[in-house]
């Protein structure tokens, strides 16, 4: 179930506000004048929702991919490319 407070909580009751998010991992929804203003949420839970909304955008554009191409990669050529680019990578990063 959502939490729901008045945007006034934010500063009267911020520690309150603040050991909810961060023992919950959920958002707090605030409202001004009873309409939906504001979402907190702790540092960790927004990070969290940014790489599930970036790898959900990763996977959508890898369909979108396979379905526009018959090209298909082997196990091997995956992996032999992304060890080549490591290996590159580390190699400028030792210069």
């Amino acid at each position: 179930m959502p939490h729901i407070r008045p945007v006034s909580d934010l500063r009267n009751n911020f520690a309150d506000i603040s050991r909810i998010v961060h023992e919950t991992g959920e958002p707090i929804f605030l409202t001004k004048n009873g309409y939906g203003d504001m979402v907190v949420m702790s540092m960790e839970a927004y990070e969290r929702r940014l790489f599930e909304s970036e790898v959900y955008f990763k996977l959508k554009e890898a369909e979108y991919e396979a379905k526009t191409n018959d090209k298909r990669y082997s196990h091997k050529e995956v992996f032999g490319k992304l060890r080549e680019k490591i290996s590159a990578r580390m190699e400028s990063d030792e210069v």
